[in-house]
């Protein structure tokens, strides 16, 4: 591992402090960054994910998709966790501490519209940073392409039935524009880059000229990664210091569901004895959300000021902090989880 990636918890720590920091010394800057936006998606965090992202990309050899359908336990693990059991864990939990356990200090509007903002997130899984924590996991390049790009079908006709039952309502619409924009700046856009990137190198006939151009990216990814980080936090910089325990009450619940959330995929990747390099982005996908559609219609429905909105706004904040802390689980246990499962020789 490089520099980077070897100390990565300790510079993220150092991102989210400069946002906070910077965040409230040049809030106008960072005011005018986050105004650059198409249908909810932030163009400058857009470019910053894409630089993350298509390195990975570029490592996806398509004429090798085709072999998923020799493992489809992962495929299947991610789906079940994703649609059927992490929007309505994360419907209870938002409940449970909202309505009860914290019902003395959030008055009834806030709470109910915590809950809500907390329900969008949990029915919207990750689209684009989950590229980044399979990278980070040594995840199959292939596999994790093919596991998000079939939820996001999925979510075209799945998020919005999800979301009206649990929410109670029976109007929601999807918006589509942040959906569509969403994919097609975090899949589609560095997929093709990536794969006319490989087909060139590919073409020189250096067998070495395709590994060491992304050990040269690495870096640029992971710069990528903190740059997201310092104005994600920067962006929200005023908010979290002026409503700390608001910001508080929300995590908690939020990174008990990711949290819980990884461990039970983890342990079903365990006993489905799935090769690390599937089970790692497996575990990753159902852990993680796709933030931007979840702000969208928490905005739509609810307003930009809303408590809706600002649960979703700490979702953003506490995944990648969180993640990191799982990406770092999950490679110190990869050759303990090989051995209990049986896959050394595979990944080998």
């Amino acid at each position: 591992m490089g520099l980077f990636e070897r100390y990565l918890s300790v510079w993220v720590g150092l991102a989210i402090l400069a946002g906070l920091m910077l965040g409230n010394v040049i809030p106008d800057v960072f005011a005018l960054v986050a105004s650059l936006e198409y249908a909810h998606v932030n163009l400058v965090i857009a470019v910053l994910i894409w630089v993350m992202i298509y390195p990975m990309m570029v490592q996806i050899d398509f004429s090798s998709i085709k072999d998923v359908k020799k493992s489809p336990q992962g495929l299947i693990l991610t789906l079940v966790i994703n649609w059927l059991v992490k929007p309505f864990t994360m419907a209870l939990l938002a409940w449970l501490f909202f309505k009860v356990l914290f019902v003395d200090w959030v008055d009834p509007q806030n709470a109910t519209e915590y809950i809500a903002g907390m329900i969008l997130l949990g029915v919207a899984p990750c689209t684009a940073m989950v590229f980044v924590w399979s990278q980070l996991t040594k995840g199959d390049p292939n596999y994790t392409l093919v596991q998000v790009s079939v939820n996001d079908l999925i979510m075209v006709v799945a998020f919005a039935p999800i979301c009206a039952l649990l929410l109670g309502v029976s109007d929601i619409e999807v918006p589509w524009e942040t959906l569509l924009s969403s994919v097609f700046l975090y899949v589609v856009l560095p997929l093709v880059a990536g794969a006319l990137t490989r087909k060139k190198l590919e073409s020189d006939g250096d067998k070495q000229s395709l590994d060491r151009f992304v050990s040269k990216l690495k870096p640029w990814s992971m710069l990528g990664l903190l740059g997201t980080v310092v104005l994600l936090f920067g962006f929200q910089a005023q908010t979290i210091i002026n409503e700390p325990q608001n910001i508080l009450l929300i995590a908690i619940p939020l990174m008990i569901q990711t949290y819980g959330i990884f461990f039970v995929t983890y342990y079903l990747a365990k006993k489905l004895k799935l090769a690390h390099k599937i089970a790692a982005p497996a575990c990753m996908i159902a852990t993680s959300n796709f933030f931007e559609l979840a702000v969208a219609v928490a905005i739509s429905l609810f307003g930009l000021h809303s408590g809706a909105a600002l649960a979703t706004v700490v979702g953003v904040l506490v995944e990648v902090p969180v993640m990191l802390t799982l990406v770092a689980f999950v490679n110190s246990r990869r050759g303990k989880y090989e051995a209990d499962t049986g896959n050394e020789a595979v990944e080998a």
